[in-house]
C-alpha cells in the first residue's frame, strides 16, 4: 500500500490534497470510526460566490461515485455508521450505489436555513443527508433529532460550507470519543474543525489546494467552544 506525505498534519487532524479517488486507497482498511461528507451533488453548481465562478469538481459526471464509496465501506470499521449529503435530484444514484455496496438507510436528517436561497420552482431553504450504516451499528446513548438548525458560520471559505455546528451535533452522536473521523471530500475543513473541537481524530481530503490551504488555517486555529453548540 502506498503512502501519501500529508499536506497538513497536527494534533490528530490529517489533510491530504488531491483526488480522493487516488488517496482513498492508501489508508488501513477498517481504520474510521465514522465517515461525515459533502460530496458534489451532480448538478453541475456554478456559484455567485466568488468571481472564479468554477464548476466543483466532479459535478457532473457521476462516474466518480462508487468507487468513491466503495472505498469509503472498505475504511470503515464493522457496525459503523456514514452521513453523506447529496443531490436531491440524484437521489436514485446515490442512494442505488450506496445500496448496491451494501450500505443501510437507516434514517434522513434535514438541515433547515435560517436564510433561503435563490431558486425556480421553490427557493431552497434545506439541505439532506442519508444516515446510512455498515453493518448493525449500536444506537446512541441519545437518540438525536433529524431535524437541525443550520447555524451559518461567520466566515465563509467555500460556496457551499457547512456549518461546524451542526457538523459537530452529529459527530457528537455518532462518533466514539476519540474516534477517527473521515471526510473525503472535505472543501473547506467543517468537520475536521468539528472533529478538532470535541477531541476527535480525523482525516480529510480534498482535490482543490487552495481549501487545503483555507481547512489547514482554520485547524491551527485554538479550540473556542463559543463557536458551536451540541443540539441533542
Amino acid at each position: 500500500m502506498n503512502t501519501i506525505k500529508p499536506y497538513y498534519h497536527s494534533a490528530g487532524i490529517t489533510i491530504h490534497h488531491g483526488d480522493c479517488l487516488d488517496v482513498l486507497p492508501t489508508l488501513p482498511s477498517e481504520s474510521v470510526d465514522f465517515v461525515l461528507t459533502d460530496p458534489p451533488y451532480l448538478v453541475g453548481y456554478q456559484g455567485r460566490w466568488d468571481s472564479a465562478r468554477k464548476v466543483i469538481v466532479g459535478d457532473e459526471d457521476p462516474a466518480w461515485i462508487r468507487p468513491a464509496f466503495a472505498e469509503i465501506w472498505r475504511l470503515m470499521k464493522p457496525d459503523t455508521l456514514c452521513v453523506s449529503f447529496y443531490g436531491w435530484p440524484h437521489v436514485d444514484a446515490f442512494l442505488g450505489i450506496w445500496k448496491e455496496i451494501g450500505f443501510r438507510p437507516v434514517s434522513h436528517l434535514a438541515f433547515v436555513k435560517r436564510q433561503w436561497g435563490l431558486g425556480r420552482f421553490t427557493r431552497s431553504g434545506h439541505e439532506t443527508a442519508f444516515l446510512l450504516a455498515k453493518g448493525h451499528p449500536p444506537k446512541p446513548a441519545v437518540a438525536i433529532s433529524d431535524v437541525f438548525d443550520w447555524h451559518r458560520d461567520e466566515t465563509a471559505l467555500h460556496p457551499n460550507q457547512k456549518p461546524v455546528a451542526s457538523m459537530a451535533a452529529i459527530l457528537h452522536a455518532y462518533c466514539p470519543p476519540n474516534g477517527i473521523v473521515l471526510d473525503p471530500f472535505m472543501g473547506s475543513g467543517s468537520t475536521l474543525r468539528a472533529a478538532k473541537n470535541l477531541d476527535m481524530r480525523a482525516i480529510g481530503i480534498e482535490i482543490e489546494e487552495s481549501y487545503c490551504t483555507k481547512a489547514a488555517t482554520r485547524m491551527a486555529q485554538g479550540i473556542l467552544t463559543s463557536l458551536f453548540r451540541i443540539d441533542t
